[in-house]
């Protein structure tokens, strides 16, 4: 029975490192579907599961564990950026600027509340206390990514054999976190006297009220004598108003309208535009009238085509002269789940669903164009992954001096590669990089590395982690994170309602977000019938999840000590 021996406690054996970490990983996904109250720890559980089997006596090598915890932090962190880097310049306009001050807000108040918390409950003189309080502090928010950023930074100051085992300090404050996120978001509904079925009853009436969200088809007939003989160019230029012309009859003839294109008397326009203008356009052009488009001469077809076309990645609309080369018109852009309009300055990206309307042959031609391909969508672009994560580490291994400061600052194993993903994941295409990585396989990375990181990280801190909790400051660290959790959600929540006038959703939205709190987002999910949460939650996200991973960082590099 050596052999079994050997494959259960031989720390050196390959086979060993892996069975346990696939008895980790596996138990700890399987514990974290169970639901308590309604709430489940999904993948975090895993770190549970690591901190079990590390109190056993069930661990590998020092530097196998500390490979694949810092294998894993790079490929979670990185999918993180490649994920959010697309929106994350975006999430600043149309709004999200106030949301996003709002959500910072929280992310300062949680340092505010941590650092006032350990200077009045904890021995200031054991340096092993503040970075404990970092990993509460992560532990509080749920932001495993910060855990990592943390760990890592430690390695720059403390001996190998001396570093906080911070873990233990972001297990205790964990479930309570998770609870805590969503019990101060119904405290904060129960203060303000909120009544959910008007909060619905708002939103639909500010969906109505803004009719420039949502679009308007109208077929037009032109009897506007100033328009006779005119381009459609003039047309839009006189006009001043964003709409698309999709297609024209004239005399009998369908056609697709380019800017060249002529107006007369008696046309018919099929025109798209935002609700609001409308009522404008009409106006302008013509009142409306009744045409069947199906049975003109020329039948006309609106097809749905996929961009993975390497070579379209980056190009302007405008670039690709589409009316007037293709016959064709695009009249609206699905990425990422959300419907933009074809701007001629928008850039394409691979991945990207454009909607076509012309004549069947020319969609066909402007199909093959695209590539429209769902297999090659399919096929990962490993290049880009491999590349950026290079580039990351290199960046994050690159030291910044500042005065007063004795050890230089770096971005890490953490930062380093989240950075350079979400400038990949935003401006990839001007180096000819396909960025897009469909929402499955980034889905996959993602949550390998992120079980590989806990299970490490969870191996590690097992054998200390008895001793933390009861004869040390384990208590401690589960209402200290309690209070770090609820405190900054509770003040920001109410200054969004009564100053700021927030709608309650886009609030649970800002609060699940700002503490990158799947379960959260999904209490809200249940508690509304509108996408409003799920509004405020990707607005903030990017964000947040940049700060958290920065700040948690620079809490350790610039105020831990040995």
């Amino acid at each position: 029975m050596d052999w079994l021996e050997q494959l259960l406690f031989d720390s050196n054996s390959i086979a060993h490192i892996v069975l346990l970490y696939t008895v980790v990983i596996s138990i700890g996904i399987y514990l974290g579907k169970i639901k308590f109250f309604g709430i489940s720890l999904g993948v975090t559980f895993v770190l549970f599961a690591g901190i079990l089997a590390g109190h056993f006596g069930f661990t590998g090598t020092t530097s196998t564990l500390n490979f694949l915890q810092d294998f894993g932090l790079i490929l979670f962190v990185f999918c993180i950026g490649l994920q959010v880097g697309p929106g994350f310049f975006e999430s600043f306009k149309k709004g999200g600027i106030t949301l996003n001050v709002l959500a910072c807000g929280i992310v300062a108040l949680n340092i505010i509340v941590m650092l006032v918390l350990y200077y009045c409950c904890f021995d200031t003189s054991n340096p092993q206390n503040l970075p404990m309080m970092v990993g509460v502090l992560c532990g509080a928010v749920t932001n495993t990514p910060g855990l990592g950023a943390a760990t890592e930074a430690l390695t720059q100051l403390f001996p190998a054999n001396e570093i906080p085992q911070i873990a233990s300090g972001y297990a205790c404050a964990y479930p309570l976190g998770v609870v805590g996120i969503i019990a101060a978001t119904i405290a904060i509904r129960y203060i303000c006297g909120i009544v959910l079925k008007d909060e619905e009853d708002k939103i639909i009436a500010e969906q109505a009220e803004n009719p420039h969200a949502k679009p308007h088809k109208m077929t037009l007939r032109v009897e506007n004598t100033a328009l006779n003989g005119k381009t459609m160019l003039q047309v839009r230029d006189f006009l001043g108003r964003d709409y698309v012309c999709s297609r024209a009859l004239h005399e009998g003839h369908v056609s697709i309208p380019t800017r060249s294109t002529k107006l007369y008397i008696g046309d018919y326009l099929f025109i798209v535009c935002a609700e609001d203008d409308a009522e404008a356009i009409m106006a302008f052009i013509g009142p409306e009238a009744n045409v069947d488009w199906e049975v003109q001469d020329v039948p006309m077809v609106s097809k749905s085509i996929l961009v993975t076309q390497p070579k379209m990645n980056g190009k302007t609309f405008g670039q690709l002269h589409f009316s007037s080369v293709y016959g064709v018109n695009v009249t609206r852009i699905s990425r990422s789940g959300m419907n933009l309009y074809a701007d001629r300055n928008l850039r394409m990206q691979v991945g990207d669903k454009i909607v076509v309307v012309g004549p069947e042959d020319a969609v066909d031609r402007v199909a093959n164009l695209m590539g429209n391909s769902v297999k090659r969508l399919d096929h990962p672009n490993l290049i880009t992954i491999f590349v950026g994560i290079l580039v990351g580490i290199i960046f994050g291994s690159i030291p910044f001096a500042f005065p007063g400061i004795p050890t230089p600052v770096k971005l890490g194993l953490a930062g380093g590669p989240l950075i350079v993903a979400i400038l990949i994941g935003r401006f990839g295409y001007k180096f000819h990089l396909v960025t897009y990585v469909s929402t499955s396989a980034n889905l996959m990375l993602r949550e390998f590395g992120l079980a590989l990181f806990l299970a490490s990280v969870g191996i590690k801190a097992g054998e200390h982690f008895v001793d933390t909790v009861i004869a040390g400051d384990g208590l401690k660290y589960v209402w200290t994170g309690f209070i770090i959790t609820v405190i900054p959600i509770l003040v920001i929540g109410l200054i969004a309602r009564m100053r700021f006038k927030l709608n309650y959703f886009t609030i649970m939205g800002l609060i699940a977000g700002s503490t990158t709190d799947p379960p959260a987002l999904a209490f809200a999910s249940q508690a509304s019938n509108s996408d409003a949460p799920a509004v405020g939650y990707s607005t903030v996200y990017p964000l947040t999840m940049f700060l958290r991973i920065l700040t948690a960082q620079l809490i350790v590099l610039l105020l831990c000590s040995v």
